[in-house]
């Protein structure tokens, strides 16, 4: 018609307004849904992650434990892909936090600990000597320096790891986390680690931090002793080796890659 001017329809504005906050509310939900821990039911694949209780760097009057990215990254790349976790510790309680991984900016970290739920995960852990290894299709040996002192050679982490990787279970450790692999024994009496491929943080890792005076043995090292053969890459780039049923990861920037690649194993992909 003439003079007549563009249309309005401010109610189609006010729905496009609505919509956007239906997504906005339907895609807070869904965060919070993965941030929350699994009810999973019985029989449901779950995995383990263990966790360091020491909280000291040796002598040097350090705190440390375990890296915060190191648990974050593999237990959202889990519950995103549906699988129950389970987080316990050498000890038991409230397990050490490396204070330096708390002053990375980081999603996932601030993701688990702004949410009650997730956050008394670690803070009243079960100790790993009250685990049976039968529940677990897979378990995750978190790293941190604190993991140096009480993951090698430590009676429950040796019968934790062994058991489940003689049930056909997946075996993993990312960063320090390997040590726990240094010394365990399967019942054939062989090691876990000889003749398989594995990574972990590097001597070069190790030396960068100014920390190889400070650790009771470099990793790579007690790795290639246990007869491992160590696959090590650049300082900082993300590295996962995948040997079988036994998955490592080298620093916290192959975290999450650690995480989706245990998912993957888990669900037979």
């Amino acid at each position: 018609m003439a003079g007549a001017g563009i249309p309005s329809f401010p109610h189609l504005r006010q729905d496009d307004l609505n919509m956007k906050k239906l997504f906005s509310a339907v895609a807070m939900l869904v965060s919070l849904l993965v941030a929350l821990p699994s009810l999973a039911q019985e029989g449901e694949s779950r995995v383990l992650m263990v966790l360091t209780s020491h909280d000291a760097m040796g002598g040097s009057g350090e705190a440390t434990g375990f890296w915060m990215a190191e648990l974050t990254h593999p237990y959202f790349a889990l519950r995103e892909a549906g699988i129950a976790v389970d987080i316990v510790s050498i000890r038991g309680g409230k397990a050490p936090v490396d204070p330096r991984s708390l002053e990375e900016d980081d999603d996932d970290n601030r993701r688990f600990l702004e949410h009650a739920q997730t956050r008394k995960l670690i803070e009243n852990t079960r100790p790993l000597s009250a685990v049976d290894p039968a529940r677990y299709a897979a378990v995750i040996f978190v790293g941190g320096h604190g993991t140096m002192w009480d993951f090698p050679d430590q009676a429950d982490v040796n019968r934790v790891a062994a058991a489940i990787y003689q049930e056909e279970g997946i075996v993993a450790a990312v960063c320090h986390g390997p040590a726990a692999l240094v010394g365990v024994t399967l019942d054939d009496g062989s090691r876990l680690v000889a003749g398989r491929k594995v990574t972990g943080f590097t001597n070069s890792e190790e030396r960068a931090v100014g920390l190889d005076d400070v650790v009771p043995f470099m990793l790579e090292d007690a790795l290639g002793e246990a007869g491992a053969s160590f696959q090590g890459a650049a300082d900082w780039q993300s590295n996962v080796v995948v040997d079988g049923r036994l998955i490592t990861g080298q620093n916290p920037a192959s975290a999450r890659a650690l995480g989706e690649q245990v998912a993957q194993a888990v669900q037979g992909d």
